[in-house]
């Protein structure tokens, strides 16, 4: 058994946690969300690297074997400057499935809605200079989705309509494949099927993130085989119980199989 850190800038990674417990149930988890410095998206490259690295020295300070910055800007921002300080802790990222994306595009025409910050970020883009230059990949922020997501919005009308905004352009290029590139997002998924029908694929990597989390507890020898369900603590420098209640609402895990705490950052 081990315990696990996640960690966002809100209530977007509560996907990875997700996919962490329908895997992964076993272990014991510790989610963190910077809820009241969200969404990270429109901050600085320096500020979001600083405080992401602060709150992954926090997880690990709880005594966490791994942690999952289940955030794509914050790793595209972080990612490496958290390894060099962890050293002795896998650290698992995310970023959004480009790459998979292009290969299952039948026409080549790739849709990818992310924060700006993950749009301009460096890592982003060499990952992009990597995948076959026939395949078109049509860029677009999400601006202001996230704040809608974080207050519990995310089938309002509101965001339906700011949705609508953002899908435009990729519709009017003829995308046949949407990335879903902030964790933020699959939380709209019923806001896209309403808005785009079936005509489109969506790539979301929480399960290619949690099969790295698992292969890193293989290297540690931290896989159980039982019927445990581990703890859930959820922390946030909001809100502790606020999280929880958030968490109820948007995952599909049933979280009654396992015990629940909730308190506010240290």
């Amino acid at each position: 058994m081990a315990l696990i850190g996640v960690f966002d800038s809100g209530v977007g990674g509560l996907s990875i946690l997700d996919e962490g417990l329908r895997q992964l149930p076993e272990h014991d988890y510790i989610y963190l969300a910077d809820s009241i410095n969200a969404p990270y998206g429109e901050k600085s490259s320096q500020w979001i690297a600083t405080r992401s690295l602060e709150l992954c020295n926090y997880l690990a300070d709880q005594g966490c074997e791994a942690i999952v910055v289940a955030c794509n800007t914050a790793t595209a921002e972080a990612i490496q400057r958290i390894r060099l300080e962890l050293k002795d802790i896998p650290i698992i990222g995310v970023e959004p499935g480009i790459k998979p994306a292009s290969m299952q595009s039948v026409k080549g025409i790739v849709g990818v809605l992310a924060t700006e910050a993950t749009l301009k970020s460096d890592k982003f883009n060499a990952l992009l200079a990597t995948l076959p230059s026939q395949c078109q990949f049509i860029k677009q922020s999400g601006a202001g989705l996230v704040p809608l997501i974080e207050a519990g919005q995310a089938d309002g009308e509101q965001a339906l309509e700011l949705l609508a905004k953002h899908l435009e352009p990729i519709q009017d290029a003829g995308a046949d494949t949407l990335v879903l590139g902030c964790t933020h997002y699959p939380f709209l998924r019923r806001a896209i099927r309403k808005l785009l029908g079936d005509s489109i694929t969506l790539i979301d990597t929480s399960d290619a993130v949690v099969r790295q989390l698992k292969r890193q507890l293989e290297l540690q020898d931290k896989l159980i085989a039982n019927d445990r369900h581990g703890d859930v603590t959820f922390i946030s420098s909001k809100d502790g119980v606020s999280l929880a209640t958030m968490a109820r609402e948007l995952m599909h895990s049933d979280l009654n199989l396992h015990d629940i705490y909730a308190r506010a950052l240290d």
